[in-house]
């Protein structure tokens, strides 16, 4: 990812982090496919990424110190980032209520080089084995340009994980935002939007209990 799509992505992420550190002081956190920092991790925290970001200058002042390479794998990478995450939950069972919810937002311009279904199934059978409410872990893959492949590779990801018996947990997008010129457009109203969807579709899965009518005395 270079040029055009990776100004769009920076630019994106520095308005998401303004806005989630409005409701949430902790900010974002970012982690790159193919470039590791030296964080070690803690927690539920996975190691290797860059920790509450809170604007858009910390954003843009990561996005010049990191160079983009290599291959896609956006199965190996989200994979770093649960497992802390989902061991922390398997640990704790009785803790889930108490431990944040978990979104991940995945980016990328380019097809990918290992299995995320793979992945993204194991995890998704995990949660549902220790009892995770539907909405404690949630995906959401964007495409970045306008590499048709991109499109394909999401599309069959979302229709591969649509079968049954698996926890929904992912949503795919592809843009329909477009500059004058015509071309695609990612921007961060378009990402919160699918965001946001998908938790609260997955909110709205939530049981419910039923009313208790109190004898009053």
């Amino acid at each position: 990812m270079t040029g055009r799509s990776w100004r769009e992505v920076r630019d994106a992420l520095g308005t998401i982090a303004s806005i989630c550190t409005s409701h949430d002081l902790d900010g974002v956190d970012i982690y790159f496919l193919n470039h590791l920092s030296w964080s070690s991790g803690s927690g539920t925290q996975a190691p290797c990424g860059y920790t509450n970001i809170r604007d858009a200058s910390q954003v843009q002042r990561l996005f010049a110190s990191v160079r983009p390479y290599g291959a896609t794998p956006i199965g190996a990478r989200p994979d770093g980032i649960l497992r802390p995450y989902v061991s922390h939950l398997s640990d704790h069972p009785g803790n889930i209520g108490n431990t944040k919810p978990l979104n991940i937002i995945v980016i990328t311009d380019g097809c990918p080089t290992d299995d995320p279904e793979g992945i993204i199934v194991h995890y998704a059978k995990k949660l549902d084995q220790i009892g995770a409410p539907s909405h404690q872990v949630g995906i959401q893959f964007f495409q970045v340009g306008i590499h048709s492949g991109v499109a394909n590779a999401l599309r069959e990801l979302d229709d591969d994980l649509a079968s049954p018996g698996i926890r929904d947990m992912v949503d795919t997008a592809t843009w329909n935002s477009t500059r004058s010129d015509g071309t695609y457009v990612l921007t961060a109203d378009a990402i919160l939007k699918v965001v946001l969807g998908a938790v609260v579709r997955r909110l709205d899965r939530r049981p419910t209990r039923r009313p208790v009518n109190r004898r009053r005395d």
